[in-house]
């Protein structure tokens, strides 16, 4: 992704940060989320970087607030339950792609191993690209939440983050990492790359929580 690109959506950020209408609590039924439209093929953002990681290289070590920190590498992974999920993708970009099928490792395996202290309401995830996202500690409790490692049937490709990604399709996409290599469970909010340039830290498409709301202190730091 381009540095002017980059640009452009902090720009956007710091112009649209707090000017939600007062609608935007209520939240839609509808399949589309408000203001998106549908696209037909699953686009490419990132960093304007893609690490080119070997299933034998992956590593990822999950710690923090947890009572058990685990590391896993290719072979761990793939002894853990696969499943494969048909969710919607929505990108704070306003594009939508439907019917995405994700195959990987629930979510909720991992919250197992590890166990999170009753304190732990956060998640940050980091990348290998050095790409950042932050959750509330619900998100990642969603039955459709997943370590993804194919889509649609195939190995999930190095432009779509793999070998390993998060999937949290109830959330805006910036919030599934690519390139995951550790998730770290936290009791206080630490924001990810684009919180801290002004986007929601709850991200939730159907309220249209985009942008970060006035009430959060320090994003600006």
């Amino acid at each position: 992704m381009s540095k002017s690109y980059l640009d452009r959506k902090e720009a956007w950020a710091q112009k649209m940060a707090g000017s939600s209408d007062s609608s935007r609590k209520e939240r839609s039924e509808d399949r589309l989320p408000p203001g998106q439209h549908t696209v037909e093929k699953l686009p490419v953002l990132d960093l304007g970087i893609q690490p080119k990681i070997e299933e034998k290289d992956w590593v990822l070590e999950i710690g923090g607030e947890v009572e058990n920190e685990i590391k896993f590498d290719w072979e761990s992974l793939l002894q853990c339950d696969h499943v494969e999920e048909t969710s919607d993708f929505h990108c704070v970009t306003t594009w939508s792609k439907y019917d995405c099928k994700w195959g990987g490792v629930r979510m909720s395996e991992v919250l197992d191993k590890v166990r999170p202290h009753s304190g732990a309401g956060h998640v940050l995830f980091v990348s290998y690209d050095g790409y950042t996202s932050n959750v509330p500690i619900e998100a990642v409790y969603s039955e459709y939440t997943l370590l993804a490692t194919s889509l649609n049937g195939e190995p999930l490709s190095k432009k779509h983050g793999g070998p390993v990604r998060v999937v949290i399709p109830h959330l805006y996409a910036w919030k599934s990492a690519k390139f995951v290599k550790q998730i770290q469970f936290t009791n206080k909010m630490q924001l990810g790359y684009w919180e801290k340039r002004g986007y929601s830290n709850t991200a939730d498409p159907w309220r249209k929580e985009r942008f970060i709301d006035e009430e959060v202190p320090g994003w600006r730091d």
